[in-house]
């Protein structure tokens, strides 16, 4: 059987192994789609996308605007005439005009199961709200932000010190694993749609640096979750004698006292008391130095009983 004729869209790491997984099958990729490249790391030296380096590897075209708006981009995807548009964190949201292009619709991975979580930072905000479970929609594309009808689900538990980058991981894989049903089900004429049920959505925005720092009044598994939630980007963090303080693994403590306040500080970890307990930082990363585990920190560091973490009022 012929391959499906698709158009692919995507940017980041995460969509790599959707694409792979089309590859694999055999589908008629057209063009793959994806962001521009950005500048980045201290030399702000151009860098291509994952998923442009991936294309390449392959032979494949590769189209990179600025805007998928534009009338001319548009014009170019009307021209390959895909049978589908996949896409799976591609950055940009879709005019209805690209949308209506494929006969079989766009379909998009997301990494969360709808309607929960919807926007840029599913994965980030599932462990910074404590959840235990979450994984990968597919769903038919409309206009809105992640509100098209749902198509396959598929779930995976969150283990308890998970952090950001281990789940992003294996949602990506299990992304390829739900777009494969996916379009399994499309060829055999089997794929069915659910509307989302909008009172049961929440939005996870993108994420900015601010909201790395670390509130010590708040609970210990409420500071552990987001410390979780914000490695490796952008970072949980607070403040060590004025200098900025990454944090980015804990454990909860049995410790008490004015929160923010060093309890103890050794091998094993520094203990910092919060809101009705304490937790027990067990790497970090002082400003303009490397990010170690505690025991090395603290062979270049000395922080005693007593020291305050955070911004000087």
């Amino acid at each position: 059987m012929a391959g499906l004729r698709v158009v692919f869209m995507g940017t980041p790491a995460f969509a790599c192994p959707a694409l792979q997984r089309l590859i694999d099958r055999g589908e008629e990729i057209l063009a793959v789609v994806t962001q521009p490249d950005r500048p980045k790391g201290r030399g702000q030296k151009f860098l291509p996308p994952p998923v442009k380096e991936l294309a390449e590897r392959y032979g494949l075209p590769v189209l990179q605007p600025f805007k998928v708006r534009a009338p001319e981009f548009i014009d170019t995807l009307r021209e390959l005439q895909p049978d589908l548009i996949v896409v799976v964190a591609f950055g940009q949201l879709l005019p209805k005009a690209l949308l209506e292009i494929p006969k079989h619709g766009c379909i998009n991975v997301h990494a969360s199961l709808l309607p929960r979580y919807r926007g840029a930072a599913p994965i980030n905000y599932c462990i910074i709200n404590g959840e235990n479970e979450t994984g990968v929609t597919t769903m038919l594309m409309d206009v809105g932000l992640d509100t098209g009808d749902m198509l396959v689900k598929k779930v995976t538990p969150i283990d308890p010190e998970e952090d950001t980058q281990s789940l992003h991981d294996r949602l990506s894989l299990l992304g390829a694993d739900s777009l494969d049903e996916t379009l399994d089900l499309l060829r055999a004429g089997n794929l069915a749609s659910e509307k989302q049920d909008d009172s049961l959505s929440c939005y996870a925005p993108m994420l900015k640096k601010e909201d790395g720092h670390i509130d010590w009044t708040a609970e210990p598994r409420v500071i552990k979750n987001l410390v979780r939630g914000m490695n490796p980007w952008p970072g949980a963090y607070t403040y060590f004698d004025g200098k900025f303080l990454k944090i980015y693994r804990v454990r909860t403590g049995p410790g008490t006292g004015i929160p923010g306040t060093v309890l103890e500080a050794g091998k094993d970890g520094i203990e910092v008391a919060c809101g009705g307990g304490s937790v027990i930082l067990e790497e970090l990363q002082l400003e303009g130095k490397k990010r170690l585990p505690v025991r090395e920190f603290l062979a270049g560091c000395r922080i005693d009983p007593g020291t305050k973490l955070g911004k000087e009022e």
